[in-house]
C-alpha cells in the first residue's frame, strides 16, 4: 500500500481514473430518463437545450480546471469556497453539495429499479423494491469501504459498460432515423425552454465528483483539468447523437418512460430493449458508486476541519478510507431512495449543485488574486470574465426553478446553516 498522505488517505486514483470518474459522474441515470421528459416540454428544440447546457458546462468546468488546480486536498468546491470566502460559506457549499449527492443518488437508484423492471416486473412493487434498493446500497457501501483503488477500478469497468451499449445505439439509430420526425414548429416560450435547461443540467452535471476526492488521486492539479475537459467533450457528443436517434426513431418519446430502451426497440426489436435497459443498469449502478465515493468524502472534509465532529473524519486502519462518513451518507442515501422519485428528485440535486457551482466560478478571480500564496497550474482563457459569464449562466437557470424546488432547496441550506451554528457553539462551550 502507498505512503498514506496527512489526511490519512492513499492516492490510488490515476489519470485515465479520473477521467473515468468524470464520464461516470455525469453519465448515470439523467441520459436514460430525461431525453422523453425533455421532448415533452419543447419537442424538437430539446436538441438546442442539449447544446445550450453543453455549453453552459464547459464554461463552468472551465472555472473549475483552474480554481481546481491550485489544490490536492480533498473537498473539492467546499475547499475552494473554504478558502475564497472563509468558513461559513465553505461549509454551506459543502452542505449542499452533499445535498446534491444524495438527491441524486436517491434520483438515480429509483431510475434503476424502474430499469431492472423491463426484466422482472416484479422488482418496481413491493416487497422487491425496498430489498432491492438496500441491496444496492449495502453492495456499494463494501465497495467503498475495502479502498478507493477498488472503488476506482469499479468505476473504470462501469464506464466502459455504459459507453458500449450508447455508442451501439448511436451506431445503428442514425442510418434508421426519419427526417421529417425533425419539424421544428411553434418556439416553445421562454419559461419553458429555460426549464427545460435547468431540468437537463441534472444530466450534465456530476463532473465534480471527480474533483472531490482529489486527496486519493495522484497529482491532482495536473491531471484534473484534463480528466474534466475530456470527459465533458465525450458527454456533450454522446448525449447530442443520443437525443437525435431519440427524436427520429421513437413517436411516443413524449410519453414514453425508458426512451432509450423504447426507442432500441423499434429499431432493434425486443432485443434492442434489452440490450439498453442493461446498458442504463450498469450505467446507474456505476454512477451511484462513484456519487457515494464522492459524496462520502465531504463530511470527511469538513470534519478534518474541525466543522462536524471528529469521529465522522476517522479512517480505517486498514483500508485507508473515511468509513464512518461512507456509513453516514449511504445511510442518508438509503432512506432518500426509499421514500424519493426521479424527476422531483433530480431537479432538488439540480438546483443544488447550480448553487455550489456559482460559489466555484465567484472563487476564480478571488484566488487569482493570492497567486503567489496558491499558484494554478491550468489558467482559464479570459478567466475572469470566463467567471462573470458562468454567474450569469447559473443565476438564469436558478430563475426558473418552481417556488416548491426553491422553498425545499432554501430548507436544506438553512439546516446546513444551523448544523454549522449548533456545532460552533459546542465547541465553543468546551
Amino acid at each position: 500500500m502507498a505512503h498514506p498522505t496527512h489526511e490519512g488517505l492513499v492516492r490510488g486514483i490515476r489519470r485515465w481514473d479520473l477521467v473515468a470518474m468524470a464520464v461516470n459522474g455525469i453519465v448515470g441515470a439523467g441520459i436514460f430518463g430525461l431525453p422523453s421528459e425533455v421532448f415533452g416540454r419543447i419537442g424538437v428544440y430539446s436538441l438546442f437545450a442539449f447544446a445550450a447546457c453543453s455549453l453552459v458546462v464547459v464554461v463552468i468546468i472551465l472555472c473549475f480546471c483552474e480554481v481546481g488546480s491550485r489544490f490536492s486536498e480533498t473537498g473539492g468546491p467546499y475547499l475552494y469556497a473554504r478558502e475564497a470566502f472563509g468558513p461559513l460559506v465553505g461549509f454551506e457549499v459543502g452542505w449542499l453539495i452533499w445535498v446534491a449527492r444524495l438527491t441524486a443518488f436517491a434520483a438515480n437508484c429509483n431510475l434503476l429499479v424502474g430499469y431492472l423492471s423491463f426484466f422482472w416486473p416484479a422488482a418496481s412493487a413491493n416487497p422487491w423494491r425496498p430489498a432491492i434498493i438496500t441491496s444496492v446500497v449495502v453492495l456499494i457501501s463494501l465497495v467503498n469501504i475495502l479502498g478507493v483503488r477498488d472503488a476506482a477500478i469499479v468505476s473504470n469497468f462501469f464506464t466502459i459498460g455504459k459507453l458500449i451499449p450508447l455508442v451501439l445505439f448511436i451506431a445503428i439509430g442514425l442510418f434508421l432515423i426519419q427526417p421529417e420526425r425533425y419539424s421544428l414548429g411553434l418556439a416553445p416560450g421562454y419559461g419553458k425552454f429555460s426549464s427545460s435547461c435547468l431540468l437537463l443540467i441534472y444530466a450534465f452535471s456530476g463532473f465534480e465528483m471527480a474533483i472531490i476526492p482529489a486527496g486519493e488521486a495522484r497529482d491532482p492539479r495536473r491531471n484534473l483539468p484534463f480528466a474534466l475537459l475530456t470527459a465533458v467533450g465525450v458527454v456533450a457528443v454522446v448525449y447530442m447523437l443520443i437525443q437525435v436517434v431519440c427524436i427520429g426513431t421513437l413517436p411516443e418519446l413524449a410519453t414514453s418512460d425508458r426512451p432509450l430502451a423504447d426507442s432500441a426497440t423499434t429499431f432493434l426489436g425486443a432485443a434492442g430493449g434489452a440490450i439498453i435497459s442493461a446498458g442504463a443498469l450498469v450505467s446507474i449502478f456505476g454512477n451511484l458508486n462513484v456519487i457515494l465515493l464522492a459524496g462520502s468524502r465531504l463530511p470527511f472534509a469538513m470534519a478534518e476541519r474541525s466543522e462536524l465532529p471528529q469521529f465522522i473524519g476517522s479512517v480505517h486502519q486498514r483500508f485507508r478510507t473515511p468509513h464512518v462518513s461512507i456509513l453516514i451518507t449511504a445511510a442518508v442515501m438509503l432512506a432518500l431512495t426509499l421514500s424519493g422519485t426521479f424527476v422531483y428528485a433530480a431537479t432538488i440535486s439540480a438546483i443544488a449543485r447550480l448553487l455550489t457551482y456559482a460559489a466555484s466560478c465567484a472563487a476564480l478571480p478571488v484566488l487569482r488574486r493570492r497567486e503567489r500564496e496558491l499558484p494554478a497550474l491550468f489558467r482559464a482563457p479570459a478567466g475572469v470574465a470566463l467567471a462573470v459569464i458562468a454567474l450569469l449562466l447559473c443565476a438564469w437557470l436558478l430563475a426558473n426553478s418552481t417556488t416548491r424546488q426553491a422553498r425545499d432547496a432554501s430548507i436544506a441550506a438553512a439546516i446546513g446553516l444551523l448544523i454549522y451554528f449548533i456545532y460552533r457553539l459546542r465547541r465553543g462551550r468546551r
